[in-house]
């Protein structure tokens, strides 16, 4: 069994990991049991570039493999905004609730028909000698124009997911956990945490 330090200090993306990876052969270990990580700028203009880069610096500086990720929303009537800067939509320090104003505002001449959306997750696994993969993961949906549910975090209460006629704020996180953005790309990167496992 080895070390995977999930290079996240949010809580919430903590959890969905721990659910999403579970059955591996880990020990999912978290930034907070590690005093003096840095806090990585995510300065890069992709999500890949600041998945691998956390990932990276992190693993470096603790010692352990790390899976680090990067989220955004992309709303091609907004340009593609927030995109990489979704969770400082409405400034550095800005809550999700105040994230989601900002957009439903940025959003309100928007026609009900051109208000398309899709989630973009890039997870990254590094060992202290380099990174050693990458995978995505997209979900498709719609922008509301007010919040709907109170569950999950960040834009999931404005957005519509067309298959199950709910937001991700309306769906519990066992059932966010099979079909969300961030559950297709730890998926698609779980071969990548099992030759860790088995290099051989």
């Amino acid at each position: 069994m080895i070390d995977l330090l999930l290079a996240t200090r949010n809580r919430d993306k903590v959890e969905e990991i721990r659910s999403i990876l579970r059955g591996l052969p880990l020990r999912l270990r978290t930034v907070d049991e590690f005093p003096g990580l840095p806090e990585v700028d995510e300065d890069r203009d992709t999500l890949k570039g600041n998945a691998e880069k956390k990932a990276l610096v992190l693993a470096q500086r603790s010692g352990k493999a790390a899976l680090a990720d990067d989220t955004g929303l992309f709303v091609p009537a907004l340009g593609g905004a927030p995109g990489v800067f979704s969770s400082r939509y409405a400034g550095e320090d800005a809550s999700y609730e105040e994230n989601r104003r900002k957009l439903i505002h940025e959003m309100r001449s928007v026609p009900d028909d051109e208000r398309g959306a899709y989630f973009l997750c890039v997870a990254a696994v590094a060992t202290p000698e380099g990174v050693v993969g990458t995978a995505e993961g997209r979900v498709d949906g719609s922008i509301l124009r007010a919040d709907r549910g109170e569950g999950g975090f960040g834009y999931d209460p404005v957005f519509y997911f067309p298959p199950l006629r709910r937001t991700f704020g309306e769906i519990g996180p066992e059932e966010k956990n099979r079909i969300s953005h961030r559950a297709a790309a730890m998926r698609a990167v779980r071969p990548v945490i099992e030759r860790l496992l088995d290099p051989l």
